[in-house]
């Protein structure tokens, strides 16, 4: 039985996408190929997808769009592509819910690393921290559901959550009123790719106390600790399910 995971590479270039499909042939997995949104969707309804590498631009749509879309009805990991390497476009991927971000040129080997990297932290709590046999955490009325990844609010609203918006929230949770420094969050949700993830990791808070409505000035649950970090300011109490 093939065990491999699935990856799909959407580019608009042949060479490119050839080269990578070849590569990640070579290196085990089993690689699928789109040239655009619509031939990405199409690959989606036929194939059980593990991991998306998305490029920036293609012909039909924006490349942002579709990992805006993707990530309002999937936790797939996405991988994006450009040839653009500012850090404001940089940010502009991670909030739409981009997993990494990868600009062009970059070597099939780096790309490799990175896939691993995602799939490696998708699949797993964060580095360091112990499993907790509670399916449910709940603080200040909310609830989240660490079967499905989704998030409740006090008014019964669910929210599934991406991959990084989940380990960051889980951070937190398992770590409630205790100041955990940005170094500390960056390492835990990407990994040892610290330095292209310093700015990243403040969109990432400010987007996840928009998931909890707590986007005040200043936040009430997700609170700034100037010079030294962020702290869930809740109580968090563990629950066998969620109610």
């Amino acid at each position: 039985m093939d065990n491999r995971d699935r990856v799909l590479v959407v580019d608009d270039d042949a060479e490119i996408r050839q080269l990578l499909v070849d590569y990640l042939s070579r290196n085990g997995f089993d690689a699928l190929a789109a040239a655009s949104g619509r031939e990405m969707r199409q690959m989606l309804v036929k194939h059980a997808i593990d991991l998306v590498v998305l490029d920036l631009t293609l012909p039909d749509q924006d490349g942002l769009e579709l990992c805006r879309d993707l990530r309002a009805r999937s936790r797939m990991p996405v991988l994006m592509l450009t040839a653009r390497g500012e850090e404001a476009d940089r940010i502009l991927g991670i909030e739409m819910g981009a997993d990494d971000y990868l600009v062009k040129p970059f070597s099939p080997r780096e790309l490799l690393a990175r896939i691993k990297g995602i799939l490696r932290r998708t699949r797993a709590l964060p580095p360091n921290l112990d499993a907790d046999p509670h399916r449910c955490f709940a603080f200040s009325g909310w609830q989240l559901d660490t079967a499905t990844r989704n998030l409740t609010s006090p008014d019964g609203v669910v929210t599934p959550l991406s991959g990084a918006d989940y380990r960051l929230l889980r951070i937190f949770v398992d770590h409630p009123n205790r100041v955990l420094h940005r170094d500390q969050l960056i390492e835990l949700i990407h990994g040892r790719e610290a330095e292209a993830y310093d700015r990243v990791i403040d969109v990432q808070i400010s987007r996840l106390r928009q998931r909890l409505r707590d986007d005040a000035k200043p936040a009430r649950l997700i609170r700034t600790v100037r010079g030294e970090g962020y702290v869930l300011a809740a109580d968090v109490k563990g629950m066998s399910a969620c109610t």
